[in-house]
């Protein structure tokens, strides 16, 4: 397929940076060169399990890799609505479930028992092959011992309002779960684990990733809790016991129940957005990748990249125009109490926002910011599109852009303005997509 020019139609062409930062993260991608051989049939098996916003995808990509006279059963869970059509159309030899992200639901709840079922009873000649991306964290729902769903789901609540980074997160949802925090692979134990990871989270960390369900977890129950009232989230009566008490302390590096497990990422942000500025490249343009770490408010975040692109565009330092500016990384939005209600926006939308608001019409710099799993926050949305001429049409359509970002309300703004970037669900995710291009 042709590539847009730059030039020419800005708004496509960097929509074609973004598919092709989505195309490179999908999983037939990357399984290829870590997928084990298969134990022999007739002393173990090999049983699947996952979790994740690209579960769908994985699933359906390891089936087709995997070999058709081989036994291979097992269930993944993913969100509503990402399982991919083929999958759903033919369903393969590993069950697909779907369950609430990003705060977790009865169906994730049921879905997890199965799943933690399944992985009970094993034996050193079975192979367990781990499917893990971003959103685990949420549909993995198993709450410690003394908890319930109903209080999982509150403090879930309280950590996606906190502003919290998503480490921080993690780590509080290690220790408030049953599965996550490697207690997965100690539930398989004594079968062999592969797990293969798609990452969504700066550094690539697997024990972030998902809230790292088969990796051990070096963080501790106190630094959950000091992470708790940083933030001042409030923990349930038992969550607060099980934190203070070390009740629900995670397995450990060193912990036999991971002797000889194998850990693969078969997808980063740094690939997607290497993708994205090769892409770049081939259409003439100079590509610059800032990060794929990049962390922070979205709106902070987006002040620095509109700078960096103004001076491009007014001074060409540090970068010369025309040029394509690139980065990845999980932002935050921080929803205070004061905030007044009604937004719809997610992190990505916030920041292309605040890049319109901090470029004041900036000629030639044009913007697109969104998740590369195609859901911004909670709307239909994957982010949206923002240009010299944003803050011009808002104000011809009766909009103001800074109430809409103190609302926290990015996708009103671009609904209204036709330029919310849409792609559906796609089966993957590496996280946030930025990029800025400077003509």
């Amino acid at each position: 397929m042709t590539t847009p020019d730059p030039r020419q139609d800005p708004r496509a062409f960097l929509r074609a940076l973004f598919d092709a930062a989505v195309q490179r993260a999908q999983p037939a991608h990357g399984l290829v060169p870590f997928l084990p051989p298969p134990p022999d049939p007739r002393r173990g098996r090999t049983l699947v399990l996952g979790a994740g916003k690209a579960g769908g995808a994985m699933a359906a990509a390891l089936d087709t890799l995997w070999p058709a006279d081989a036994p291979l059963a097992g269930l993944v869970i993913t969100r509503y609505g990402h399982v991919p059509p083929d999958c759903a159309a033919r369903p393969g030899r590993i069950e697909v479930v779907e369950a609430a992200h990003p705060v977790p639901d009865e169906a994730g709840a049921r879905a997890t028992a199965r799943l933690m079922a399944l992985a009970r009873g094993l034996t050193e000649h079975d192979l367990v092959l781990c499917l893990i991306s971003g959103g685990g964290s949420a549909l993995l729902a198993a709450p410690a011992p003394g908890l319930t769903l109903a209080d999982e789901q509150a403090v879930n609540r309280a950590l996606l309002a906190s502003g919290a980074a998503i480490d921080e997160m993690n780590c509080v949802r290690k220790h408030l779960s049953a599965v996550k925090g490697g207690r997965l692979a100690a539930l398989c134990a004594p079968a062999k684990v592969v797990t293969l990871l798609i990452s969504d989270v700066p550094g690539d960390d697997p024990a972030v990733i998902a809230s790292g369900p088969t990796v051990p977890d070096a963080s501790t129950c106190a630094e959950a809790l000091a992470i708790c009232r940083r933030h001042g989230i409030e923990l349930p009566p038992a969550a607060l016991a099980g934190l203070e008490s070390g009740a629900f302390e995670t397995p450990k590096p060193g912990d036999t129940a991971f002797a000889g497990h194998e850990v693969h990422v078969v997808a980063t942000p740094r690939m997607s957005l290497e993708a994205a500025a090769a892409l770049a490249r081939n259409a003439g343009l100079a590509a610059h990748v800032l990060g794929d770490d990049v962390e922070g408010e979205s709106r902070e975040v987006a002040k620095v990249h509109a700078a960096l692109a103004r001076s491009v565009a007014r001074h060409g330092t540090p970068f010369a125009k025309p040029c394509v500016i690139l980065s990845g990384g999980e932002t935050t939005v921080t929803v205070r109490a004061d905030t007044p209600q009604g937004g719809r926006g997610g992190r990505a939308g916030e920041f292309a926002l605040g890049c319109a608001i901090a470029l004041a019409g900036e000629a030639g710099v044009h913007v697109l910011a969104a998740d590369t799993d195609g859901i911004d926050g909670i709307e239909h949305n994957a982010g949206a599109l923002a240009g010299p001429d944003t803050l011009a049409r808002a104000a011809a359509a009766g909009l103001k852009p800074r109430e809409a970002l103190d609302r926290h309300d990015s996708f009103g703004f671009f609904d209204t303005l036709g330029d919310l970037v849409v792609s559906g669900p796609t089966h993957t995710n590496v996280n946030d997509f930025r990029a800025l291009l400077v003509l």
